[in-house]
């Protein structure tokens, strides 16, 4: 389990670690220098032999199953997480591995030419998500893209609503729909700043554009919402 942490390079980023307490093993990670938190536990199953069961916790002592397998499934069900019960990452996990196998940092991206907000990997001309954009195109830490938990929690998908012509400034909506098919969701601001990128979550009646959410920030001196 430590050594699918070290050759991940989401979970390695974002500073998860496992632990072995009272018969089970926890998935933890560090939001800063010294404080944990666990993000999932396995439970050794007695049947079948060497099975294990995957669970994160719903509410406070509500644990929810997430896979059941042997090692490498439970495995890859934390690093490949697109829903964000664990991260979120896991399409980004898989390409920055890809890059790596090719010998390279990052896959090269190209922006659509009529649609700034669009992109696709050059080989193949597939279309990428948004973390992807962020991470091979941006050059965006993958920190900084993960930033946003409580919406990636609440499996809300990102999809770029503005570029700035500059490229230091995104505009990332996070939705998810209701029973009913309405999107609901809030917008982030990726910005960098003296070299360096930042996330903030923008007031929805602020969020128009990025002029707006510039505008709004400065004023209440990058407090975020």
């Amino acid at each position: 389990m430590a050594k699918s942490i070290q050759s991940s390079p989401v979970l390695s980023a974002l500073n998860f670690r496992v632990r072995a307490l009272r018969g089970r093993f926890y998935y933890e990670r560090s939001f800063s220098d010294d404080e944990f938190f666990v993000m999932g536990r396995v439970t050794p199953l007695a049947t079948p032999e060497n099975y294990l069961l995957l669970e994160f916790e719903h509410s406070k002592g509500n644990w929810q199953e997430v896979a059941e397998g042997e090692i490498k499934t439970i495995i890859h069900a934390i690093s490949s997480d697109k829903e964000g019960t664990f991260h979120g990452l896991g399409a980004l996990d898989k390409s920055i591995q890809l890059a790596e196998t090719e010998g390279t940092d990052r896959l090269k991206i190209i922006q659509d030419e009529y649609d700034d907000t669009s992109f696709s990997y050059a080989e193949g001309n597939q279309k990428c998500g948004v973390q992807e954009v962020l991470y091979h195109y941006f050059d965006v830490p993958i920190p900084v893209i993960a930033e946003p938990r409580d919406w990636y929690i609440y499996h809300r998908t990102p999809s770029i609503r503005e570029v700035s012509a500059n490229n230091e400034q995104i505009l990332v909506d996070f939705t998810a729909s209701d029973m009913y098919g309405d999107d609901f969701g809030g917008t982030c601001l990726y910005i960098k700043k003296e070299q360096q990128w930042d996330v903030f979550t923008i007031k929805p009646n602020q969020s128009g554009s990025i002029e707006s959410a510039l505008a709004w920030l400065e004023k209440r001196k990058w407090k975020e919402w």
